[in-house]
């Protein structure tokens, strides 16, 4: 394949584009699923092809295809050039990209043990002694389980003189339990929306000890049932890990890509309200916020060595002290906003039919100095929220709606029952503002997002977050809305 890309940029150089790259993607995707004793699902699927992207004329264009022959690649890379001179009749301004000096490397997930090597019948197995432990649970109308192995295996060369070859490998899973009598309440373990997955092997899932929380988990959804509903009041929110993993992603990570905050995405997920001239000087959050994106996290859903225009992976400060300060970039966005460090490494495609687009990599909530039992002894009247259920938010990342499994009522320091149905809604710089304590490096976890949705064609990316439980103050819980938006 490093020949075929190769081929690919010549054949793109030689129709007339004064910048070309080519990517080669495979991916082998192998997933068993189970549902109330029977497995449901054993699936695995292989995807293989070539996406050539240049710059002709001053516009981008972009063609993809499966026929993975000299041929195939040659009419790929002229049908990527007959776009882009196409695109350059309507152009605003020539494409410019900032610099970055052409990587001649290889990279490869490190896995202790390989999930494709584990062998079916112990998969299937773990899966249904944790539908046993459930079932032991009355009331349970719906008890789940899945794993999956993923490999990514690619590889790019540009007309700069990038020559790349990377593999990813990705292991996941996830158990649930659903209690009915009228109305349905479900448990998700280790979180919901897939679970966790990271780029490590096996050790994930042994780690995680589903067979361990199976019972516990069945016994709190049903438990729920009796429960009371989240009343709607004006309290302080705990959000655990899980939870505050995807309140960042929504109201922080999607805001900073800078694709969306320049209107070049916006039909999907809308845009931005972090506009450049806030840059370095608008107040995001406390002082105790500070977050950061960061592709060379050991482990994280959003980690790689380098990026898919052959960017190396980058730590990146996105809020300092609670100071907006910086955003994911590409080279192109980089050079139009004439950001010092160039790109931020953060162009990843969905595979090799895709072109490339602003994704988060693993974007971090950094440990503070608390312990989660601190922050709970230090509430006086609150709640701890975990696991999401349901997320809205705005079209420029603002106003905000978040539901969550469960929800464990604080009084003067103690957790003394739990609430049905809980709910919480804020203004993300408000919000963020009110943030007062987060948990430290000890209880710190990198939670992948395997199916982060972007761009259309839609694409889904998988990203990771670091982070630990964090209180917020004076948060509105129980209620639809807060009111009209405001960066106030």
């Amino acid at each position: 394949m490093e020949d075929l890309t190769k081929y690919a940029v010549e054949s793109a150089l030689a129709a007339g584009a004064s910048y070309a790259d080519a990517r080669y993607v495979r991916r082998v995707v192998e997933r068993v699923q189970t549902n109330n004793g029977v497995v449901e699902g054993l699936t695995a699927s292989e995807s293989r092809g070539l996406g050539v992207r240049v710059i002709a004329e001053g516009a981008w264009g972009f063609a993809c295809n499966s026929v993975l022959t000299p041929e195939g690649a040659r009419e790929t890379a002229e049908l990527a050039v007959r776009i882009a001179k196409a695109s350059a009749t309507t152009r605003e301004r020539d494409v410019a990209l900032a610099p970055v000096e052409p990587a001649v490397a290889g990279a490869q997930t490190q896995c202790r043990q390989d999930p494709f090597d584990v062998p079916l019948e112990e998969r299937i197995s773990l899966l249904l002694d944790c539908d046993r432990r459930m079932a032991q649970v009355a009331q349970l109308a719906v008890r789940e389980g899945y794993v999956s192995a993923y490999r990514e295996t690619k590889h790019f060369a540009s007309s700069e003189g990038a020559d790349i070859a990377q593999e990813r490998t990705e292991t996941g899973a996830m158990i649930s339990a659903t209690a009915a009598r009228g109305e349905t309440q479900q448990r998700s373990y280790p979180g919901s929306h897939g679970g966790q997955v990271a780029t490590r092997g096996w050790e994930l899932v042994e780690e995680l000890d589903l067979p361990g929380h199976a019972e516990e988990l069945a016994q709190e959804a049903t438990a729920l049932l009796d429960a009371p509903h989240c009343s709607e009041e004006e309290l302080d929110v705990i959000l655990d890990g899980g939870q505050l993993a995807l309140q960042l992603h929504e109201s922080c990570g999607h805001p900073i890509e800078l694709d969306r905050v320049l209107g070049t995405e916006a039909s999907y997920a809308g845009m931005s309200f972090l506009t450049p001239e806030k840059l370095g000087t608008f107040r995001y959050g406390s002082e105790q916020v500070s977050i950061t994106a960061d592709a060379t996290l050991e482990g994280g859903l959003g980690s790689f060595a380098y990026d898919d225009e052959g960017v190396p992976a980058q730590r990146t400060p996105v809020v300092e002290e609670g100071l907006f300060c910086g955003y994911l970039s590409s080279r192109e966005t980089a050079a139009q906003q004439q950001l010092p460090g160039g790109s931020s490494g953060a162009m990843r495609a969905d595979g090799w039919a895709r072109l490339p687009l602003i994704r988060m990599t693993n974007v971090n909530l950094e440990p503070g100095d608390w312990a989660l039992d601190e922050i709970i002894k230090d509430t006086k009247h609150g709640l701890l929220l975990r696991v999401n259920t349901s997320w809205s938010i705005d079209d420029h990342r603002l106003n905000f709606q978040f539901g969550t499994e469960i929800g464990y009522m604080i009084e003067d320091g103690a957790i003394v029952g739990i609430v049905r149905n809980p709910t919480y809604t804020g203004i993300t710089p408000r919000f963020w503002g009110s943030c007062d304590a987060v948990a430290g490096a000890g209880e710190w976890v990198i939670w992948g997002v395997p199916n982060c949705g972007k761009g259309e064609p839609g694409q889904s990316a998988h990203v990771g977050h670091g982070v630990s439980a964090a209180r917020f103050r004076n948060v509105r819980v129980g209620v639809l809305r807060e009111g009209p938006p405001s960066e106030e």
